[in-house]
């Protein structure tokens, strides 16, 4: 028996699948067939970024581990400088703030654990 299922361009695992179609999906509104294919046109879409992102982490990796075979330890300042020129460290960008909508007072304004009670 197969542990995964063809939908449209994706193998799905059938535990992922039983899981979303039983147990996550029934009172949302939201059919499996409008899941699957919004998830597929998902990761269509990002896709080629995820492999650029890969591709340049394999890149940075190479350098670091040819660095570290070249110069062993080496010393901080040099290491910092060598990970500063291959784009691996950046400068600190200016303070932000993060502003978000919708969020429930426990979770914006109320710290520490809270009491869930069954309704």
């Amino acid at each position: 028996m197969s542990t995964h299922t063809q939908i449209g361009g994706m193998q799905v695992a059938n535990a992922l699948k039983a899981l979303l179609e039983n147990d996550i999906l029934p009172g949302t509104g939201v059919t499996a067939g409008q899941f699957w294919s919004g998830l597929e046109g998902i990761m269509n879409d990002l896709a080629p970024k995820n492999r650029a992102l890969l591709a340049k982490r394999d890149e940075l990796q190479a350098k670091i581990d040819a660095w570290h075979q070249a110069n062993g330890k080496g010393d901080f300042a040099a290491y910092k400088t060598f990970l500063t020129e291959i784009g691996y460290l950046v400068p600190q960008g200016p303070d932000f703030q993060i502003e978000t909508e919708n969020v429930e007072p426990e979770i914006a304004t109320q710290a520490g654990p809270q009491l869930v009670v069954p309704v």
